[in-house]
């Protein structure tokens, strides 16, 4: 059973029935559910992922001290603590008296303070403009399971919407990456003969076409040893899973370093394709750097299009 079924299932048998007994009065305040950092939070832990943090357990949000106070907190503490320390064969982990649990009584502030830098997920431009997919991702993504106030499912799709200056600023300047290091600097690194740096710009052009591929399908690259995984379920480019993986495991000789030119050349077409689907670019060639700035000019606010294109880099 995946982590996050888990995590259900044990609110289900037990969390629920103790919130329903124990706090009647703070169900209308808190929330359920299981988020953050963790592979079970996006559905891809399996059993080597048991080694650690793994257990039956979810989080219960609290809003601010003035609907949930710090008595109430330290009660709920004690009740999360009190559940089965076993559940479907799986032992639950003891809980840190200083923090840093992944589940239990979590303030709402202090997860979206941690995540996002903001409390309540209202990001500034700048905030939007440097915060990284990773921590995005793991501010909204897993699953819900009840949420007295909405305040946590509100939040949470706030942070899921970014704005769409902001987006192209951030693909201008993957695309522009992509272009230096792919279809520019591989071919030239392999010409002096430096594999070693040919493959690091390798490493450079599929790190940023992940990050393409997420913006373009509207959703947060989530940390980079699930970036792989998380491609192969978007609805764009997923396709090109494979060609990504090859140009990075295979080596740099003089017959692999053409075919690896033109494995570059089919993801950097597949993403023009893309981008012209879906209106972001009036550059008409298979030229990235000029797509970047074609990108990077349709931006409506001036203050983000005048900064560097490589701002969110």
């Amino acid at each position: 059973m995946k982590g996050l079924e888990l995590s259900k299932e044990f609110y289900l048998r037990h969390g629920e029935e103790m919130l329903k007994k124990s706090f009647p009065e703070l169900l209308p305040h808190i929330a359920v559910g299981l988020c953050g950092s963790g592979s079970e939070c996006l559905g891809y832990d399996d059993e080597v992922s048991e080694d650690h943090d793994f257990e039956p357990g979810f989080c219960i949000f609290l809003p601010g001290e003035d609907k949930v106070d710090r008595k109430a907190e330290f009660r709920l503490e004690r009740a999360y603590a009190s559940m089965p320390k076993e559940f479907m064969g799986c032992k639950r982990l003891p809980v840190s008296p200083v923090g840093g649990n992944r589940h239990g009584v979590i303030r709402l502030e202090r997860f979206f303070t941690e995540k996002t830098g903001t409390p309540d997920g209202s990001l500034t431009l700048e905030q939007w403009l440097r915060l990284p997919q990773y921590a995005l991702c793991e501010a909204t993504n897993g699953e819900i399971f009840y949420d007295g106030s909405g305040i946590l499912s509100s939040v949470r799709e706030k942070l899921s919407n970014m704005p769409e200056d902001v987006r192209r600023k951030r693909i201008a300047g993957a695309l522009l990456i992509m272009a230096q290091s792919g279809q520019y600097n591989y071919s030239r690194c392999i010409k002096h003969g430096e594999t070693a740096a040919a493959q690091l710009a390798v490493f450079e052009f599929i790190n940023a076409f992940l990050k393409t591929a997420f913006l373009l399908c509207r959703r947060y690259m989530p940390y980079y040893k699930w970036a792989f995984r998380a491609l192969s379920e978007l609805p764009l480019l997923s396709e090109y899973r494979d060609t990504a993986e090859l140009l990075l495991t295979t080596e740099n000789g003089a017959d692999m370093a053409e075919t690896k030119y033109y494995l570059i050349e089919d993801i950097s077409s597949a993403v023009i394709t893309a981008l012209q689907d879906q209106g972001l670019t009036e550059a008409i060639c298979g030229d990235l750097e000029k797509h970047a700035y074609s990108v990077n000019d349709g931006i409506k606010d001036p203050t983000v299009r005048n900064l560097n294109i490589l701002a969110t880099e």
